[in-house]
């Protein structure tokens, strides 16, 4: 007799629960690491902008770190190694509070913080430069100038690629399984490995995937053209 395909057979009892605690957790893990990321990135874009080289090669630092450093082994030196330097307390504080789930969340954040930063200078770029230094004649500090004038404008012309960034942050998620972090990667897998249905469990695995990123370019298409509609 042939492979019978049952999708049903993961979808009931604990593997369903197992599945919606996967799509929970990796929803949490996203809306952490976004923040960190949007706020990360925000400060890198202002720090970058201030005319004094040091910080700017700081920055720029950074930035090729986490371009150019694979993903899963910042994950691995957030997890492993960032907490061997710390305090025995912040250690047992961390482990007693979820610790993978707060380092794959910091890893992740930083991690597109990167990229959210190069988005919001692009954004920055096309503002023109009178509009800063209206600012500052009126009377507006660099961070008045900046924070009320030039980065709201810059960050409704990076909406694009921030939504993009958003998607990818999403995808990342999958690797916090490495260590241990219940998202939904690693509920399949427990679904795969109890139920011995591989391709039911990765099925309805990549349908969720799906699901969730078409929800984030909906989302993205949606409040582009809201944008656009108020600037006109």
């Amino acid at each position: 007799m042939g492979y019978v395909f049952d999708i049903g057979s993961v979808l009931t009892g604990k593997y369903l629960d197992w599945f919606l605690i996967g799509i929970a957790t990796t929803l949490a893990l996203t809306a952490v690491a976004w923040c960190l990321a949007m706020a990360m990135g925000i400060v890198l874009t202002l720090v970058r902008m201030i005319p004094f080289p040091p910080l700017g090669w700081f920055v720029a630092l950074y930035v090729e770190y986490h371009r150019n450093v694979p993903l899963l082994v910042q994950i691995f030196v957030w997890y492993f190694g960032v907490p061997s330097l710390l305090p025995r307390p912040a250690r047992q504080w961390i482990n007693a509070h979820h610790g993978e789930f707060l380092l794959a969340a910091i890893a992740l954040g930083l991690a597109a913080a990167a990229y959210v930063a190069e988005d919001i200078r692009s954004g920055i770029r096309s503002i023109p430069k009178a509009q800063y230094e209206s600012a500052r004649s009126m009377g507006f500090g660099y961070l008045g100038a900046m924070g009320y004038v030039v980065l709201p404008q810059a960050l409704r012309i990076a909406v694009p690629p921030l939504i993009n960034q958003t998607l990818l942050l999403f995808k990342n998620t999958s690797l916090a399984m490495a260590i241990g972090v219940g998202e939904l990667t690693y509920r399949t897998r427990e679904v795969e490995s109890y139920t011995f249905k591989t391709f039911e469990a990765f099925a309805v695995a990549t349908a969720i995937y799906l699901a969730i990123s078409f929800g984030i370019m909906a989302l993205g298409s949606w409040s582009g053209q809201r944008l656009r509609l108020e600037t006109r």
